[in-house]
């Protein structure tokens, strides 16, 4: 018997946040709050189906279509539906046709397109990522070739933003790294930057020859769809080149359809046209076919006005009961007389909240309490309902 080629091979340990919801899962306990789940959840903890995706569903299942190849690329008009809601109808940027935009797996899917992209077609060897950051930026980074730099983004101490570091770190890159830079709703820590800062990064990018690299996860989720695109239309009155991830996943709860894009803004049409192709390499190398059902869905929502306001007031329905839960938890713990001021809650935007709980008081919530939230004090404050939030904000308290 000859050795096993993979008997050199370890065991990975789980993902920090997936494993989250098995364990979860498993607790037997009737007031268990999971705060763990990236996903949408309504007052009864549930990911609803928004009215629009579940008339589109049976449109769509009513039609019979043949369950064909869609383009490398994806649906065109969902391409083109993908430009106009980041950059706006009427946009420079999309009736000069400086851009090429393909349909991705999901919001992840579109970051690992875009690194492919950028190293094979472009050379780029470094990739940089926020301290803290979504950990799959990093992994994404790494698998894909990349030495992996970081910049320095949340102050621990102030519960905010440490914009004067993050500045400071992206100066000392080197020219020519991908910069992975969150449009709004930061994850894991809520906080954004405002226009003035987002025009000095911009500023920076320039002089450094730094390549901006957009994750645009919740469109929608702060304050509005036009009002949430305003970094990625910031960059593209910038002239510089830069690409968007984007993802509906969250904005219309099709979590499990992992429809997303990737947009690659350039200088002129032609070069969009040559980039695209690359894409195509790349896409096909991966998987190379989007699938077509969950783009069809968002295809026609957003290119029927009717449908596309009904959206937008089911997207505003779900950002306020987040920012209901906010306040409401910082409420409960100014209530209760908790030792910290969790006012901050509520300055943070998104689906997430980086609380400042460490993971010592992060296991007693769990092992204590039946609460479970990310190690590094992340939660997700679409876990909270009026049912829970008065018992999530007492055993925040008591593990203070």
């Amino acid at each position: 018997m000859t050795d096993s080629v993979f008997s050199s091979v370890s065991t990975l340990p789980d993902d920090p946040i997936l494993s989250l919801t098995g364990k979860f899962l498993a607790d037997p306990r009737d007031c268990k709050v999971n705060l763990g789940v990236g996903m949408y959840l309504d007052e009864n903890g549930v990911t609803p189906v928004l009215d629009v995706v579940r008339e589109a569903e049976e449109a769509i299942a009513l039609s019979h279509r043949p369950h064909t190849y869609i383009p490398q690329t994806g649906l065109p008009l969902y391409d083109r539906l993908v430009q106009e809601l980041l950059f706006g109808k009427d946009s420079e940027v999309v009736t000069s046709k400086r851009a090429c935009t393909v349909q991705s797996l999901g919001g992840t899917g579109a970051l690992k397109l875009g690194c492919d992209l950028m190293y094979w077609a472009c050379g780029l060897r470094v990739g940089a990522a926020s301290v803290p950051t979504w950990g799959n930026h990093n992994d994404i980074l790494e698998r894909s070739g990349y030495t992996v730099a970081a910049y320095r983004y949340y102050d621990a101490g102030t519960h905010g933003l440490n914009f004067e570091a993050m500045c400071e770190d992206l100066k000392k890159l080197p020219a020519k790294t991908l910069v992975i830079l969150h449009a709004c709703c930061h994850n894991p820590t809520g906080y954004d930057l405002d226009a003035n800062q987002w025009s000095e990064i911009i500023d920076i990018c320039k002089h450094c020859q730094l390549v901006p690299f957009l994750d645009l996860a919740y469109q929608g989720f702060k304050a509005g769809l036009e009002e949430d695109s305003l970094a990625v239309r910031l960059f593209a009155d910038s002239g510089l080149d830069f690409l968007v991830a984007s993802s509906f996943s969250k904005s219309f709860n099709l979590y499990s359809e992992r429809i997303g894009a990737l947009t690659v803004v350039t200088h002129s049409e032609n070069e969009a046209l040559r980039v695209a192709s690359h894409l195509k390499c790349c896409a096909r190398a991966n998987y190379s076919n989007p699938a077509a059902f969950g783009g069809r869905i968002v295809e026609r929502v957003l290119s029927d006005p009717d449908k596309f306001a009904h959206w937008e007031k089911e997207l505003a329905g779900m950002r306020n009961r987040i920012l209901a839960m906010r306040q409401a938890l910082a409420d409960e713990m100014r209530a209760i007389g908790a030792k910290r001021d969790f006012s901050f809650v509520t300055e943070q935007a998104g689906m997430f909240s980086f609380t400042g709980l460490t993971p010592e008081q992060v296991d007693r919530l769990s092992s204590e309490f039946g609460i479970y939230a990310v190690r590094n004090g992340r939660i997700c404050v679409c876990g909270l309902n009026r049912k829970n939030v008065a018992y999530v904000a007492r055993s925040f308290a008591a593990v203070l």
